[in-house]
């Protein structure tokens, strides 16, 4: 008999607490050899269900979230899920071109342009965020790196943007104990209020900032919370300077 959707996703979330315990041994060990084997064992055996559950996550948001009472959309939903699915299915690849996300990101772009009406830019944004969770996937399994995921000149950095999409997730002891905690193996809203004590809206704050700097996802609506490509990487910069830091023994 067949697994059930729901069942493969619980068989995925535990193998990924496995995959992230282990990438928190490579942040400790740096060992990038291994983390790549282990990458790349996610890939092979796992990106036909992730693709299946975006699919599905593509397919509920669009059917929640759009405006009803529209006569275009009939005609714009299958639009939306056409482009959505093709991206969902770049998961299965062992590298996504920046360019091949540039090229969406315009197609989104364009579509818009072409609206008829205000309460379009409803439905272009809920396709929109289903679009760039997608993004953020790629990124934490590190088949996707944009054009600026290179060191640059200490000089060139924006200060404001730095201190806005990087230092200000990081200087609140709560956000670094749920970025830290993370870091090794998805959680759940639940997990993270008993990790920090953190009750509502308080520990939904700290993870909206979180969110909205980039460094988390939530898998889906009221699901389990994990670390983006760029959480993972600020984290891995972070352990490289504490431990640059630390004293040397004697």
């Amino acid at each position: 008999m067949n697994k059930k959707p729901d069942s493969e996703i619980d068989d995925i979330k535990e193998k990924l607490n496995e995959i992230h315990r282990d990438m928190r041994t490579f942040i400790e060990d740096s060992n990038r050899e291994h983390l790549e084997s282990i990458l790349a064992f996610v890939r092979n055996d796992y990106s036909n269900v992730l693709e299946k559950h975006l699919i599905a996550d593509v397919k509920a948001g669009l059917s929640k979230n759009m405006v009803k009472k529209c006569d275009k959309l009939e005609e714009c939903r299958p639009v939306f899920t056409d482009m959505l699915q093709k991206n969902a299915a770049l998961v299965k690849q062992a590298h996504v071109d920046c360019d091949i996300i540039d090229d969406s990101r315009l197609a989104f772009k364009n579509l818009r342009n072409g609206m008829p009406y205000d309460k379009c830019d409803i439905c272009f944004s809920e396709a929109s965020d289903l679009f760039e969770k997608q993004v953020n996937l790629m990124q934490s399994m590190r088949i996707y790196e944009t054009k600026n995921d290179t060191k640059q000149d200490i000089s060139l950095l924006p200060a404001q943007t730095v201190i806005d999409e990087v230092l200000e997730s990081l200087c609140h002891a709560k956000r670094f104990e749920i970025l830290k905690a993370v870091s090794s193996q998805s959680m759940s809203f639940s997990a993270l209020s008993k990790l920090t004590d953190l009750r509502g809206g308080n520990l939904l704050f700290h993870l909206q900032k979180l969110s909205d700097s980039g460094m988390i996802i939530q898998r889906h609506e009221r699901g389990d919370y994990m670390i983006t490509g760029k959480g993972f990487k600020v984290m891995e910069g972070i352990g490289d300077i504490y431990s640059s830091l630390a004293p040397e023994e004697n």
